[in-house]
């Protein structure tokens, strides 16, 4: 089998979610597994000097419009919330404390906490929430407050986002295909192509 994709993420991306909902399939398809590594975006927007999208005069109104047809033409649900953004620096130590538990559980969580932000409009930088979440899926919710807190998790969260800046990350979803970098839900079917052809 052939290495497995990289898939950086941030939990307030909508591009992110949407790939998130079809990245597992998508490679399967073709032998290989996926590597889900949350960072902060955050981090990359003040090394790139670039401003929040729905900020951005016109192109804010654009990227609204299209993050909505993007998931319909993925046919994933999905509703703007109303609080936007958010911190996400809660959920992704919590998904690397999991996945040092059970790697498996740690990835339905982040499926859940992407479905909790972006279909449901629940405040994911909320420690209750995680942990109303995390307890769905049979986690011991104070277990995992504490697992969140653990510097090791801090660390770990600063080196994955670090690394992605280190690979070049510009932007989320952020995909790695055989040393191959792609940026962005809009480029699944790219990503598609170069694992039916091997490269392009």
């Amino acid at each position: 089998m052939s290495e497995p994709i990289e898939f950086y993420f941030d939990f307030a991306s909508p591009y992110s979610y949407i790939a998130a909902e079809v990245i597992d399939s998508l490679a399967e398809k073709y032998g290989r597994k996926v590597k889900w590594r949350p960072m902060l975006l955050g981090v990359v927007f003040q090394k790139t000097g670039q401003p929040l999208l729905v900020n951005v005069p016109l192109k804010g109104e654009y990227s609204m419009r299209d993050f909505a047809r993007s998931a319909r033409y993925h046919g994933v649900p999905f509703r703007f919330p109303a609080k936007f953004p958010v911190s996400t620096v809660t959920p992704a130590r919590a998904y690397y404390w999991l996945h040092g538990q059970d790697c498996a559980r740690a990835r339905q969580f982040a499926r859940a906490v992407f479905r909790a932000y972006w279909v449901d409009g629940r405040d994911i930088s909320d420690l209750a929430v995680l942990q109303d979440i995390a307890a769905s899926l049979g986690v011991d919710r104070e277990a995992l407050a504490a697992g969140i807190g653990a510097q090791e998790i801090k660390d770990r969260l600063r080196a994955e986002t670090e690394t992605a800046l280190a690979k070049g990350m510009c932007g989320a979803p952020w995909f790695v295909v055989d040393n191959e970098p792609f940026w962005g839900a809009d480029r699944l079917p790219q990503i598609e192509k170069w694992l039916q052809t091997g490269g392009f």
